[in-house]
């Protein structure tokens, strides 16, 4: 059995479509970079502590950084998917037309979570915006930003979900 889950196949015919598709694209390509980001500072620092006896100053905030933005960044990937824990025992007893119903109504409940998430990261990243980190003079709130922007494309995705429903899952899937 398989257990990964199927594509999601946008409807890109429409401007939303389109632009949640250009969305995950940006998200993807942002994802990429943090783990690059993360795994090169990383790597270079326990190759300069153990061959070299040297560290970077910076290495601990900038991968700490990396690895908040990568989880973040990746949660509405997974959204869109499906691909994320359910218990749904309660839900199969139900038929076909009523667990539809009820996945939709999950989906419109967690939007409405996920909006709110969103909203309150913006405003607890302009309260610690003028906060430095310790190495570096950038601001703390740059571990809150992925927070929104991770809340606010799993809204997007979950609001997919009630106009269209969930995304087909393969067999032997998580889901």
């Amino acid at each position: 059995m398989s257990s990964h889950v199927l594509p999601v196949v946008y409807d890109t015919a429409s401007w939303p479509g389109r632009a949640l598709q250009w969305l995950d694209r940006g998200v993807t390509g942002a994802l990429l970079v943090a783990v690059a980001v993360m795994v090169g500072v990383v790597s270079a620092q326990v190759a300069l502590r153990y061959g070299f006896n040297l560290s970077i100053d910076w290495a601990d905030e900038v991968s700490r950084l990396a690895f908040v933005w990568s989880i973040f960044l990746a949660i509405p990937l997974g959204v869109r998917q499906g691909a994320h824990i359910g218990i749904d025992i309660v839900v199969l007893k139900f038929p076909p037309v009523v667990q539809r119903v009820l996945r939709r109504a999950a989906a419109l409940v967690s939007a409405l979570m996920m909006v709110a998430i969103a909203w309150a990261a913006v405003g607890v990243a302009r309260e610690q915006w003028d906060e430095l980190m310790s190495t570096l003079d950038w601001s703390v709130g740059w571990f809150i930003v992925p927070v929104g922007i991770g809340a606010a494309l799993s809204a997007l995705h979950l609001l997919r979900i009630v106009i269209q429903g969930p995304p087909a899952v393969a067999a032997g899937s998580a889901e």
